[in-house]
């Protein structure tokens, strides 16, 4: 077995040349990638051809160590293109295109091109990650990452990274957006705040399709979408983050033991309920299958269209692709067209095209047909898949499969995973008699790893899924070269998927945190275990109650075996105890003893369902720029799991994107959970999203969302300001309610309700619960602001006329003062100075009675409204509400049912008492810093208080 080392750090992406020894310097890679017919140089276009791209020129140019990986050729432009690289207009008829990934660019361009083709990504994959797509959807002016078309027809989309995808392309995504050549995040928006670029990229749409793309080990991949290929060369060539450098939650301080868990359940991203087409399997290839309606026709007389399957389970699965070809091609160049349609770069001498017969087709794939060797479709009889009127004439199979030859002996490279060793990966060459063991012989002496003996060191299988990576310890025994074979019977696509690792035999100790919330509050830690055992007949001796929340009715479960956390994870989500259905997640550890010094992560909490939906693009958009495991979906298990996961990191923030309600119900949760927290008080920031937003309006965050850009959104909220928030706590108890036994005995439970901004009862209550009432009715139709707010007015009209006489119906207490109350319709406490999305409703006329009020002050203003015309008043800035009382403690006497609403939050409450009282400790929130005109010449990321800007963020 000869073996050779090939020196590299890291793999190569940028500016620059590439490294000696690295992926893109490779034999395999750079030395012409085809043999002189390679791809391009047949009359036959690719399945890449772009919508650009005519007849093509004849020749190929040679694969130049610039443009790692592509295969270009010259064609003839018959639409108005743009380059890829340059964004200009491609002037003339002449263009250069890359059969494989749709790549196109000028001449004189071509030179500079830094972007791999597609058909190169895996070689460039460091740490492989799987994506996490989501549904279908239709994505305006969003290209394919791998075949850089539009996506006019419905594509998916990566919710952790930037990537999209056609169906058909989702097989490459991974190799293409989800890892770039190295470990470096190349954001055009943190290189223009350095002073790197000076201006926003404006080659879009056309850069969006050749930017670049990375990753840092351990997280989720970095996107890049708005770096040019040569723009990238300027930046450092380690990413630090930029300005969100201290609210990443560092990748190397995170742990999650993910076996048997895809990262979906790892980043705890909503699943689509409906499953799409070929998602039986995680497909390796993600084309489409066939079916009734989607037979691919032959477009011209002079072309056919082909069925292509790379392996078995294509076969089985019916995934195929489609080339064309014409007629007259020769076999060598239809099997160039077939592996380039699924992005194999081999020598073609080494593959062969078969016939597939019927009964494979029908699932017996042991069958092979008569293989496609030499001489012309013309010659072999065929007038292609038209000919069906001429029996005389032997017909081409519109379905083969392509089989690579039987090899004696294979150049292998093996990765050294997470070795701390000089080289990206070694040569070998594998025999009839390697094995897994003698691989592993072979492999350690190259890296310098001898010493420590073959016993601490496994080889590992991985194969790098668009869905998920799968991990397999090879046997010792188990010979190389069959295992090869088989791989390439099943999948071609599968094997240039497929790495081999060289990692330490660690004895890992299985341990998985397992969220379980939806029980029922109040019980002990081991009513809670004799409750799972019942309900999902957990395993006493692989589980145990780790966390305990009784008062949200949640447990955490540390889980010793990954098949029981598996199985234990998919049953409690077909769950439910006492009619209410429980949630499961999987969450991550935080090493916070590696935290750095500097860093102070950010907590972010995501409602969807807030004021105009938008929600979703901002969990997208967050795990983009973030570590995925810092951002968390409330109405996926509440914002207990956030905080748990943040228990013991000593310093943090939170930002809480939803309305009033979603603000005050994260609240709560960190009223609840302060005494674990390491971090007891974190300062909590607030993107707007409902439709009221009041505190967000005090706090300078804005009337609501529209569209900002996220990143803008991190960086103010590290540049905001912490202030002080009275939190006040209101105990309804109605138990001595009204006359008569019957009532009381109907009285519900005392509870405690927490409250931030203002407490209504009455009319405003009544509004409230109406809109409430509607959206849960109707969910679809509240998507935006605008129509919410519409909602409101036309439930405002339907009351105005309308009478209940409050002041007679209950009874107000200040301290020990009975208050007289005046003829009103509502009684509302405020804390802040905002009420119904922007009024203020105590006015600003100076009373000698009151105090100035503020929301720190400790205290609360006590006001009236006589109606719904008086609150329109109110909120079109015409009038003020009835100044009624001011103070820290109130108790009010209910004689009948009346609606009541806190933070937006609406019910009906019993006849009973209500008494509002200060919630001990003020929170700390954070101010959005006001806007200051910059100097001429003065940084655009030096902080207002004068602060250095952060390493490498200056020029």
């Amino acid at each position: 077995m000869a073996a050779a080392a090939e020196p590299g750090a890291r793999a190569w992406l940028g500016g620059g040349s590439p490294r000696q020894g690295s992926p893109t310097s490779s034999p395999e890679l750079v030395a012409g990638s085809r043999s002189p017919s390679g791809p391009g140089s047949g009359p036959g276009s690719g399945p890449g051809s772009g919508p650009g791209s005519g007849p093509e020129q004849a020749g190929a140019r040679p694969l130049s160590p610039a443009a790692p990986g592509h295969s270009f050729r010259k064609v003839t432009l018959t639409k108005p293109t743009f380059c890829h690289l340059c964004s200009d207009f491609i002037w003339g008829l002449a263009g250069i295109l890359c059969d494989v990934c749709n790549f196109m660019s000028h001449e004189k361009c071509l030179k500079h091109v830094k972007t791999p083709c597609a058909s190169v990504a895996p070689s460039l994959v460091r740490v492989p990650v799987a994506h996490c797509f989501g549904p279908r959807g239709l994505y305006k002016r969003r290209f394919c990452a791998v075949c850089r078309k539009g996506l006019e027809a419905p594509g998916v989309r990566c919710e952790a990274t930037a990537a999209s995808a056609t169906r058909t392309g989702t097989g490459t995504t991974t190799r293409t957006s989800t890892t770039g050549a190295r470990e470096t995040c190349l954001r055009a928006r943190a290189a223009r705040s350095a002073g790197r670029l000076a201006a926003r990229p404006t080659c879009w749409p056309a850069c969006a399709a050749s930017g670049a793309a990375s990753r840092t080990p351990g997280s989720s991949p970095r996107p890049l979408p708005q770096a040019h290929s040569v723009c990238s060369a300027a930046l450092a060539p380690e990413c630090t983050f930029g300005r969100l450098r201290t609210m990443v939650l560092p990748p190397a301080c995170v742990r999650l033991l993910s076996r048997n868990f895809s990262k979906m359940h790892c980043f705890r991203i909503s699943e689509s309920t409906a499953p799409e087409p070929g998602e039986g399997e995680d497909s390796v290839d993600g084309s489409a299958p066939a079916g009734p309606g989607r037979e691919v026709m032959a477009l011209e007389s002079s072309k056919q269209t082909l069925k292509i399957f790379d392996g078995n389970d294509a076969v089985q699965r019916n995934h195929f692709r489609a080339i064309t070809v014409p007629r007259l091609a020769k076999s060598q160049e239809v099997l160039e067209v077939a592996l380039r349609a699924y992005y194999i770069t081999e020598d073609p001498q080494g593959f062969q095209l078969q016939a597939l017969p019927a009964p494979a087709l029908a699932g017996n794939t042991g069958a092979s047909g008569k293989a496609w060797s030499g001489g012309t479709t013309e010659e072999e009889g065929s007038r292609g898949p038209g000919a069906r009127d001429a029996p005389s004439i032997t017909r081409v199979p519109e379905a083969w499969i392509i089989r690579a030859l039987p090899r004696t002996q294979e150049v292998l490279k093996i990765y050294p995973a997470w070795l701390k060793v000089g080289v990206a990966y070694v040569s070998l060459r594998v025999t009839p008699q390697s094995t897994a063991r003698t691989v592993v012989l072979e492999v350690l002496p190259l890296l310098g790893r001898q010493a420590e003996g073959l016993k601490s060191f496994q080889l590992v299988e991985v194969l790098m899924g668009s869905r998920q990576v799968q991990r397999t310890v090879l046997a010792d025994e188990e010979p190389l070269l069959d295992r090869l074979r088989e791989i390439r019977q099943t999948s071609l696509r599968q094997m240039s998927q497929t790495r081999f690792y060289v990692a330490e035999s660690r004895v890992v100790a299985p341990r998985v945190s397992l969220f379980v919330g939806g029980l029922p509050p109040g019980r002990s830690p081991q009513e809670y275990s004799s409750l799972l055992d019942e309900a999902v007949a957990s395993k006493a001796g692989l589980v145990s109650v780790s966390h305990v929340y009784s008062a949200q009715g949640a447990v955490v479960l540390d889980v010793a075996c990954f098949a029981e956390a598996e199985r234990l994870y998919m049953l409690v989500r077909d769950t439910a105890v006492h009619g209410r259905p429980l949630t499961a997640l999987v969450l991550p550890d935080v090493l916070h003893l590696k935290l750095p010094p500097h860093c102070r992560p950010l907590l972010v909490f995501v409602n969807p369902r807030s004021g105009g939906l938008k929600g979703r693009e901002l969990l997208c958009s967050f795990r983009k720029l973030l570590n995925p495991h810092q951002v968390f979906e409330l109405t996926n298990g509440g914002p207990l799991p956030g905080f748990h996961v943040f228990s013991q990191v000593p310093c943090f923030r939170v930002l809480v994107c939803g309305g009033d309600g979603t603000v005050g119900w994260v609240l709560a949760a960190l009223e609840e959970m302060r005494h674990r927290l390491a971090c007891p008080e974190p300062a909590v920031a607030i993107l707007p999203l409902g439709t009221g937003n009041d505190l967000g309006r005090v706090l300078r965050w804005g009337a609501g969302y529209s569209g900002e850009d996220p990143f803008s959104v991190l960086v103010s909220v590290d540049e905001a300001d912490a202030v002080l928030v009275d939190r006040w706590t209101i105990l309804l108890d109605a138990h001595e309610a009204g006359s008569g036994e019957d009532s009381a005995a109907d009285a519900e439970p005392p509870k405690i309700v927490h409250m931030s901004n203002y407490c209504g009862i009455g009319i405003d209550a009544e509004l409230s619960l109406d809109f409430h009432q509607a959206r849960e009715e109707e969910p679809g139709k509240f998507t935006s602001r605008f129509h919410n707010k519409g909602v409101y007015v036309r439930a405002g009209l339907q009351k105005m006329n309308r009478s209940r006489g409050l002041h007679r119906a209950l009874r107000l207490q200040a301290g020990r003062q009975e208050v007289q109350l005046p003829s009103i319709e509502g009684l509302i406490f405020i804390n802040i100075p905002s009420w119904g999305s922007g009024a203020d409703l105590w006015g600003s006329e100076s009373d000698s009675r009151f105090e100035k009020p503020r929301m720190d002050d400790g205290l609360l203003e006590v006001v009236g409204v006589t109606g719904v015309v008086h609150m329109g008043q109110v909120q079109g800035g015409l009038r003020s509400g009835i100044r009624i009382a001011q103070g820290s403690y109130f108790r009010v006497t209910l004689l009948k049912a009346a609606p009541v609403q806190v933070d937006g939050e609406p019910w009906v409450q019993a006849p009973g008492h209500m008494i509002i009282s200060a919630a001990g400790p003020k929170v700390h929130m954070l101010r959005k810093a006001k806007q200051k005109p910059r100097k001429a010449g003065t940084p655009k990321d030096v902080r207002a208080d004068g602060a250095p800007a952060p390493e490498g963020d200056s020029k």
